[in-house]
C-alpha cells in the first residue's frame, strides 16, 4: 500500500484540525506510523500510571494518522470501533509511542492495528488495540 501523505503534511492537518492535542507525527511509512503523546501529570490516573483515556487516544490518533496516510487527507473518515487491551502499567515519566498499521484497507472501511509502548522500552507494548475507521461515501466512490 502506497503512501499519499507525508508526516509533515499529515502533523500540519492535525495541528490545524486538533489544535488541541499534543500528540506528534513521527514517521510514516508504507510498514507503519509513528506517534507521540508527550506525558505529564494531566496523563496520570490515581497511582501514578498513564491514564486509559491518554492511551486510548494515542491509539485512536495512531490508527487516523495510519489510515489517511495511506487515502489522503480525508478528514470525515471516523473511528467505528476501537477495542484496546491494556497489558502493562507504563512508566509514568515517558512520552507513549504509538506504532500503527493497516490490516486491511477496504473501499469503506480500513481495519487498523496499534501497539503503545513507553519511549526506551519498544521490547514489551503496554496496550494493544484494534482499530477500524469508517470512510465516507463520497470518498469510496473515487
Amino acid at each position: 500500500m502506497a503512501i499519499q501523505v507525508s508526516a509533515e503534511a499529515l502533523q500540519a492537518f492535525l495541528m490545524q484540525e486538533f489544535p488541541q492535542a499534543t500528540i506528534t507525527v513521527e514517521q510514516v511509512s508504507e510498514e507503519a506510523v509513528w506517534v507521540r503523546q508527550p506525558v505529564d501529570e494531566s496523563h496520570l490516573r490515581p497511582g501514578g500510571t498513564v491514564s486509559g483515556p491518554t492511551m486510548m487516544s494515542s491509539a485512536d490518533t495512531a490508527a487516523y494518522v495510519a489510515v489517511l496516510a495511506h487515502i489522503g487527507i480525508v478528514p470525515l473518515a471516523v473511528t467505528s470501533n476501537l477495542n484496546i487491551n491494556f497489558l502493562r502499567k507504563p512508566e509514568a515519566g515517558k512520552a507513549l509511542l504509538a506504532k500503527g498499521t493497516v490490516l486491511h484497507l477496504g473501499r469503506r472501511s480500513v481495519l487498523s492495528e496499534v501497539n503503545i509502548y513507553s519511549e526506551g522500552n519498544l521490547e514489551k507494548a503496554v496496550a494493544h488495540a484494534v482499530v477500524t475507521y469508517a470512510i465516507p461515501s463520497s470518498h469510496a466512490s473515487k
